[in-house]
């Protein structure tokens, strides 16, 4: 069998190119196009702008919720999703973003949807409770639905971003020994950097109190995130809580703004400081007295009771003395006591005659006794007081008083202090302005001294220190920045593909011979470089080449092959540049 011979096989295969001859023709045919490359950097030029504007106008993403539960963030997502409205997440997932322009009208529409539930439930667990349910189930979820709705109203306070209320409710017994009371624990979490106030505190136990039965305020706990205890009873031992603390704080601000605000006036803004300390009692204590006067004339006092008692005992007829025949003998008629009238005459001899009535005086009264007892009315006095929580025992006010500007005879500027009339006068109105008591111990003292002049935090800015301009400028130069990089990308990219592609290269040669003979190749403009990846030379005019002086042992033609060899090994990218645009020319 000969050499030379081959199967059909072989020859399909010799005849059909490999993946690598048709990648390399490929890019062999992109390298002789020039309009390839062109199109290429074109489109990444175009792509970049519509980047940098897209970028520019992106809208600036606010936090709609943060710290969502899973639940009501996948609710919230959902209907983001049907509105059509983009959405991110920031780092950590922890708050969910949303255009600053629809932020607000984002959180009026989910709140008409009930979203965010806050992951708590309330009341609504008991519209679906089964038939038949059992007395315990049923008590179970009414603590539950209790719980879930101190929470939320909890939560609505604006530095509390959760809260979790746990209740022990009351038990009752027959016996008062085994009945215990209702207790309540709540947990809050507090938004960052925000600080829960003790009047917040105090109306979280009271709210929670109030809403449970049977419990008392005392028996309320709350705890914050850290574990530090909130419903303390009183501030560190010293008896005054954070109310009381805030009461003498505000007393004091009022008193010290009731005198800036009656000097400002007259002394400037800047020229007046006062300081006002306030001593509050805050003891609770109540009195009741009862006072008795003296009884009053008797053609003036009040009769409250009057008793008179008349007792008489007349002579008994019944025997009496010794037993025998004397004692036995009945006594004589006696007269009638109410016929019986005793007195004297004008000479002093008794009225009546003993002699007539058959027995003497002493024989005529027996017994006479006679009461009479009048109470009056004795003057009483009963006075109950109530002392006033929080009285002001005693003011002390301190007020430093700036000194005043006047010209001088050159019509400088200067600072005189006041006469001592015009401080006796501050003083007065001072006294005024602050109810000044004497019998209280207030005190007052008014110092007239001159400031420290120094620049105000709250100054007037300039106009280039506004805010306003600060976002304009900021807007302003995010445009700059796209225009800035759409003519670099057209100065660096685009520009050098269109001239590397489309001016032709143009060959100059001189044909006469000698040694002054030179060779000119001129490519592209002679005011525009390209630069290479690689760093080499950019298209530039290529000086005229200039023959190193030797002898010349050939011919005209010879030598300039010569030198277009020599000029080849030094720059053979110009050399193809030539043969290029000789072929695109065919």
């Amino acid at each position: 069998m000969s050499n030379g011979a081959s199967t059909p096989g072989q020859q399909n295969a010799q005849s059909q190119p490999s993946a690598n001859q048709l990648m390399e023709r490929l890019l062999g045919q992109l390298r002789g196009n020039p309009l390839v490359a062109v199109m290429i950097g074109g489109a990444a030029f175009i792509a970049i702008v519509v980047a940098l504007l897209m970028w520019a106008r992106a809208p600036e993403y606010r936090v709609l919720y943060s710290n969502l539960s899973e639940a009501d963030g996948g609710s919230i997502i959902n209907e983001l999703d049907s509105r059509g409205i983009p959405y991110r997440f920031s780092d950590g997932g922890q708050a969910l973003l949303v255009p600053g322009g629809q932020v607000h009208n984002l959180r009026l529409q989910l709140a008409e949807q009930g979203l965010p539930r806050g992951g708590n439930v309330g009341f609504e667990l008991m519209d679906s409770q089964a038939f038949g349910i059992s007395q315990f189930a049923e008590q179970v979820n009414f603590q539950r639905g209790l719980e879930g709705e101190l929470s939320r109203s909890i939560e609505s306070l604006g530095p509390v971003s959760r809260a979790r209320v746990h209740l022990a409710m009351a038990r009752s017994s027959v016996f008062v020994r085994d009945r215990e009371p209702a207790k309540a624990s709540v947990v809050v979490t507090l938004q960052p950097g925000r600080v829960i106030g003790d009047g917040q505190v105090s109306a979280i136990v009271h709210m929670v109190s109030s809403s449970v039965p049977d419990l008392a305020t005392e028996d309320v706990t709350v705890v914050d995130q850290n574990g530090r205890l909130l419903s303390m009873p009183s501030a560190n031992g010293r008896g005054l809580d954070g109310t009381q603390l805030d009461y003498v704080a505000e007393v004091e601000r009022s008193y010290q703004q009731r005198i800036e605000n009656i000097l400002t006036p007259i002394l400037g803004q800047q020229s007046v400081r006062a300081q006002v300390a306030a001593q509050i009692d805050f003891s609770r204590r109540e009195e009741t007295s009862e006072r008795y006067g003296p009884n009053q004339p008797p053609n003036e006092a009040a009769v409250r009771s009057r008793q008179s008692s008349l007792n008489f005992n007349a002579g008994d007829d019944l025997a009496a003395g010794i037993p025998g025949a004397l004692s036995n003998t009945p006594p004589g008629a006696a007269l009638s006591p109410i016929n019986l009238t005793l007195g004297e005459d004008e000479d002093g001899d008794a009225e009546g005659d003993p002699a007539q009535a058959g027995e003497t005086p002493l024989q005529a009264i027996n017994n006479l006794r006679q009461d009479d007892v009048v109470n009056y009315e004795v003057d009483r006095s009963v006075e109950h007081i109530q002392h006033r929580l929080g009285r002001i025992e005693r003011l002390s006010a301190a007020v430093v008083v700036d000194y005043r500007e006047e010209r001088d005879e050159d019509g400088v500027w200067q600072r005189v202090p006041l006469s001592d009339a015009e401080v006796a006068q501050l003083e007065r109105l001072i006294r005024q302005a602050m109810g000044f008591s004497q019998a209280r111990g207030d005190e007052i003292e008014v110092v007239n001294s001159p400031f420290t002049r120094e620049p105000e935090e709250g100054e007037l800015l300039e106009w280039w220190q506004s805010p306003e301009i600060h976002s304009l400028a900021l807007t302003f130069g995010r445009y700059l920045l796209v225009a800035l990089g759409i003519l670099l990308g057209y100065l660096l990219i685009l520009r050098p593909l269109i001239k590397r592609y489309t001016q032709q290269p143009v060959l100059t040669t001189a044909t006469a011979g000698g040694p002054g003979s030179a060779l000119q190749v001129r490519v592209g403009d002679d005011e525009q470089e390209s630069a290479e990846s690689d760093g080499s030379q950019t298209d530039r005019d290529v000086q005229p080449y200039t023959k190193p002086k030797r002898k010349r042992k050939s011919s005209a033609y010879e030598d300039h092959l010569a030198e277009l060899r020599e000029l080849a090994q030094e720059d053979p990218r110009m050399i193809a540049m030539i043969v290029r645009s000789w072929m695109n020319k065919e």
